[in-house]
């Protein structure tokens, strides 16, 4: 009994280790919450509500959970969860050449999509979704931190994350409010937190943008996400433009 304890601590020290280390490139909890407050002050076109916000590390592994409100349920309490949910899927389905938002899976899974039945294939892990202190959610203890939640997510809020090098070294999820404005922050957030050097894409500008080009139901390139109803699809054509990475010698 001893020794399988011993054992288990062994492995449960390696793995933190690892997420621990494999976060370090990327933005912490108090840089993830400053930028996706300041994110969410803009005018973003939706409800004008609080935000929950995750980052993941390229293996999945949630690094920050932070929120914008003065405490953990000023903003929807399912919107934690689905935030971790886009990272997760942002960071799954996005490659070193091809980024694809969450935004842009919409069209893609939908019946006679050419990605129908993806929503249904990674879900999330309830246990590191619901277990815990509610008192540390969107705290730098959070206890999705050093975890996979997994899952897959097919409206607007997530994106990859790219390096100056346009390395996908991750992703964030931004979810709260409609799902285009839910965009919109993430795209802002994304900006701020300078990992915006987005190599290729699906869209007009061969990036991860937000497509609204769905007519009488259907998209016209596949890639399409619905209009929400306020003012965010004329918010999204002002958004910054990603950057241009750096080229790596010798690639």
């Amino acid at each position: 009994m001893l020794k399988s304890t011993l054992v288990l601590a062994m492995f449960l020290s390696a793995t933190l280790a690892h997420a621990k280390d494999s976060c370090s490139t990327l933005p912490d909890y108090k840089a993830l919450k400053a930028a996706l407050t300041e994110a969410r002050k803009d005018a973003n076109g939706g409800l004008n509500l609080d935000m929950w916000g995750t980052i993941v590390d390229r293996s999945g592994t949630v690094c920050a959970v932070a929120f914008t409100g003065e405490k953990f349920d000023s903003q929807w309490l399912g919107s934690r969860v689905i935030s971790a949910q886009k990272a997760n899927t942002a960071n799954a389905f996005s490659l070193k050449g091809l980024a694809l938002s969450t935004a842009n899976l919409y069209s893609a899974v939908q019946p006679g999509g050419s990605l129908f039945g993806l929503q249904e294939s990674n879900p999330v892990d309830t246990k590191v979704a619901y277990e815990g202190d509610s008192t540390k959610f969107g705290t730098a203890k959070d206890p999705m931190t050093s975890k996979r939640i997994g899952g897959v997510n097919v409206f607007g809020g997530g994106l990859a994350l790219y390096n100056s090098n346009g390395e996908i070294i991750g992703a964030l999820g931004v979810s709260g409010d409609t799902s285009c404005a839910d965009h919109n922050i993430a795209w802002k957030l994304r900006n701020k937190l300078n990992l915006d050097f987005v190599p290729g894409g699906v869209s007009a500008d061969k990036n991860d943008q937000i497509i609204f080009d769905i007519t009488n139901g259907k998209s016209t390139a596949g890639f399409g996400h619905p209009d929400c109803g306020g003012k965010e699809q004329g918010i999204s054509k002002s958004l910054p433009a990603t950057k241009t990475a750096h080229k790596i010698a010798g690639k």
